[in-house]
């Protein structure tokens, strides 16, 4: 050991040593050493900026990883190496590492150091970063476990760094390592974890939990004896051998009941759990644990909805325990956890603890958790955004059973539908299911399961994934493979209407190219011509309109030549009178038609001018028409005065309306009713997008005139969750 070592690292070292001796090999203790001495070496004395050793820092993390989560010494010496890589402006190949500490620690070091070049501020809009190195993680689960580890004795030291460093670690430990903890199982370190960083995140709220809890600590402690009494009676009556424990509830998870029922400390009422633990041997731990379940709903009324039987199927992470919620002194309800001693290490220590039983599901149960993710991960079509949605959705949620029609068993997500079910059998049963029997009744897809359920799903080769199928699957393959499919359908239907257009186009006998799709998407504000084949073919877009906007395109491209045409003076010399007895156009100019200007649609009321065209006669706009002002600065002797003349007879002008707001449930049901029925008014189309919320949509409908149209829009206007509804110039 370098004798020019700081004597607090000399010592944390020894202690690391003297603690782990009993769980390590003997043997191993020279490798440990070589591998402490090549980080002293590098390290040495180095602090971080708030003063701790760098080395002190990598021996807490090691000891947290071996007596806390249980785990070897190829995970011992990567916790003492994982500060040394980029230390000094020294690097390291992975080869060197194989060379002198073995495959195994070269292969955590390497996530480590995946994880560690990784920016996961903000995880909310860093959901990127979030998926790579969930990637890195799943690798191989012992790189989680040493980061939870280094997350741990970051939190446990978090006072003596700045409130910016504060923060970050406690949103990050919040956001990712503690759901991580708690989908491994460590539950004791998702706990911890959850309560430090309310501490930084909530410190107030934090404070006054403590502080209550330590004004209740001697009433608890009555309750618990007179509750515990009458059980170790009758336990120890029966032979059992076993301890009881009094486990009060965690800050985070009173902090967290109080937020969610919206209820006062003192309202929270399961502030603590009774643990009986057992000493059973492998063969008799199902029987014994029931044995003594039976012994506490003896003595105490239990709450039959309330029975969570993990011994039986135990959870994905290898939690095994049997949880009753019973009536106690007072009326008094309390959550009674009955389990062996190696079901309490397993939860303690989460798939950590598998290694220490040999022959049991642990590892198997490791695989399938890795092998889901991978999957989830190795999709191509995954929306970032959506899979940290996901993923944080399905670490939180309990695990419902149900049987397949052979009686196989399947572990689903609790508020799992049968669609869902379908998608768990195969991504192509899911895609063509319409329905199926639950314990042989019919149900829809929407059909919610329970625990149990005996499930048979019936496809049909019409039917194709929807988009509302979004709204009820909660798995995120079921998810992922719909939003695949759609993606697929989306493709083909943009093909069709690829199709439609060109063949629009050839009968129209003009040219379509790259600058007339460039036109077409600008005026309908798509970014992609991938989505505008998919509006014709779906019907959203209106292959006559497109029409109009390209010919008054080629109309305006024409406009100079015109100027040739039709000089000003022959333009001032024309006579002419419309034939339409409410449009009136001075100098009594006749025999020329004329149309409503596409550009910007005039209805009755408008304030309007006519303008000469080359193949349509006098096209009408708004004054406050987008083109006006260029029309008017290029050919003012080309533009002729007009108005409206009312006759009283009802007209049909067609308007555009945006309107914009919050999504709900719906919400297009109220536009459209508000239209067709309260108003009484034409709708020729209607496109409605929705993301994160809130909804866009554009309408055209047609209107008698102007104040019609402002009748329309306020009528709008007063639907909840609209927030903005607009007249738009196309």
């Amino acid at each position: 050991m370098d004798q020019l070592l700081d004597e607090k690292i000399k010592n944390s070292y020894h202690a690391l040593i003297f603690q782990c001796t009993k769980s390590l090999p003997v043997g191993d203790l020279p490798m440990i050493d070589k591998a402490f001495n090549f980080a002293a070496h590098i390290l040495g004395n180095s602090v971080w900026n708030e003063g701790e050793f760098i080395l002190n820092h990598s021996i807490a993390v090691a000891k947290i990883a071996v007596l806390e989560l249980g785990l070897s010494t190829d995970s011992l010496i990567s916790a003492l190496l994982h500060n040394v890589f980029g230390s000094n402006g020294i690097e390291f190949s992975n080869e060197d590492i194989k060379s002198r500490f073995g495959v195994n620690v070269a292969v955590i070091l390497d996530g480590m150091i995946k994880i560690n070049s990784l920016n996961t501020g903000n995880l909310a809009f860093q959901s990127e970063n979030f998926r790579r190195l969930l990637l890195a993680l799943s690798g191989d689960v012992k790189v989680i476990l040493i980061k939870i580890a280094d997350q741990l004795q970051d939190m446990r030291t978090l006072n003596s760094q700045p409130a910016v460093i504060r923060e970050r670690l406690s949103i990050d430990t919040w956001h990712l390592y503690a759901p991580l903890a708690h989908r491994l199982g460590l539950y004791k370190v998702n706990t911890e974890l959850l309560d430090l960083a309310l501490k930084f995140i909530h410190p107030s709220d934090y404070e006054s939990i403590v502080e209550k809890l330590k004004e209740t600590a001697v009433e608890r402690a009555s309750f618990v004896s007179a509750f515990v009494l009458p059980i170790e009676k009758k336990l120890k009556s029966r032979g059992f051998n076993f301890e009881m424990k009094a486990r009060t509830k965690s800050i985070y998870s009173i902090w967290n009941k109080m937020q969610k029922q919206k209820v006062d400390f003192h309202e929270v009422f399961d502030l603590f759990a009774i643990r009986i633990i057992l000493n059973s041997e492998p063969e008799n731990e199902k029987a014994n644990c029931w044995q003594a379940f039976s012994v506490v709903t003896e003595e105490y009324l239990s709450n039959p909805d309330r029975l969570r039987d993990w011994i039986t199927y135990p959870k994905s992470n290898g939690y095994e325990s049997l949880h009753t919620t019973v009536l106690g002194p007072g009326k008094r309800w309390v959550e009674v956890q009955i389990r062996t001693h190696r079901m309490d290490d397993i939860a303690e220590n989460g798939l950590a603890a598998h290694w220490r039983y040999k022959g049991g599901k642990g590892g198997d149960e490791i695989d399938k958790w890795l092998k889901n993710v991978r999957e989830i991960l190795e999709n191509p079509q995954l929306n970032p955004v959506d899979f940290i949605d996901d993923f944080k959705v399905n670490i939180y949620e309990d695990e419902i059973f149900v049987f397949t029609p052979k009686g196989d068993l399947l572990k689903l997500r609790a508020g799992a539908t049968l669609l869902d079910f379908a998608y768990e059998i195969h991504s192509k049963i899911g895609d063509k299911c319409v329905g199926g029997k639950v314990n042989g009744k019919l149900v829809t897809l929407k059909y919610v399961l329970k625990n149990g359920d005996q499930i048979t799903v019936e496809t049909s080769n019409n039917q194709k994934p929807k988009l509302d199928w979004l709204d009820f699957v909660v798995t995120s393959k079921a998810k992922t493979r719909i939003k695949a499919s759609l993606n697929e359908d989306h493709k083909k239907e943009a093909e069709n209407g690829k199709e439609i257009l060109r063949r629009k186009f050839k009968n129209w006998k003009i040219e379509l190219n790259d600058s007339v799709i460039r036109d077409i998407l600008k005026h309908y504000k798509l970014k992609l011509a991938v989505d505008l084949y998919f509006n014709i073919s779906a019907g959203k877009i209106d292959t006559l309109e497109i029409k109009e906007q390209v010919i008054g395109k080629l109309e305006e491209s024409q406009q100079d030549k015109l100027a040739e045409m039709l000089p000003a003076q022959e333009v001032k010399e024309l006579s002419f009178d419309n034939s339409d007895d409410y449009l009136v156009i001075d100098n009594n100019l006749k025999d020329v038609n004329y149309k409503l200007a596409v550009c910007c649609n005039p209805i009755f009321g408008d304030e309007i001018f006519g303008f000469v065209t080359i193949f349509e006669g006098i096209k009408i706009h708004r004054r406050t028409c987008p083109n006006a002002k260029q029309m008017v600065e290029r050919y003012p002797y080309r533009i002729i005065k007009a108005k409206w003349r009312n006759t009283g007879k009802r007209n049909s002008f067609q308007a555009t309306i945006h309107i914009s707001g919050s999504d709900r449930s719906g919400i297009v049901t109220d536009i459209s009713r508000i239209i067709s029925k309260e108003v009484g008014i034409q709708m020729r189309s209607i496109a409605i997008n929705s993301e994160d919320k809130a909804f866009d949509g554009t309408m055209r409908v047609f209107v008698n005139d102007l104040e019609h149209l402002d009748f329309l829009i306020q009528k709008l206007k007063n639907i909840k969750g609209v927030l903005s509804v607009t007249r738009s110039d196309a």
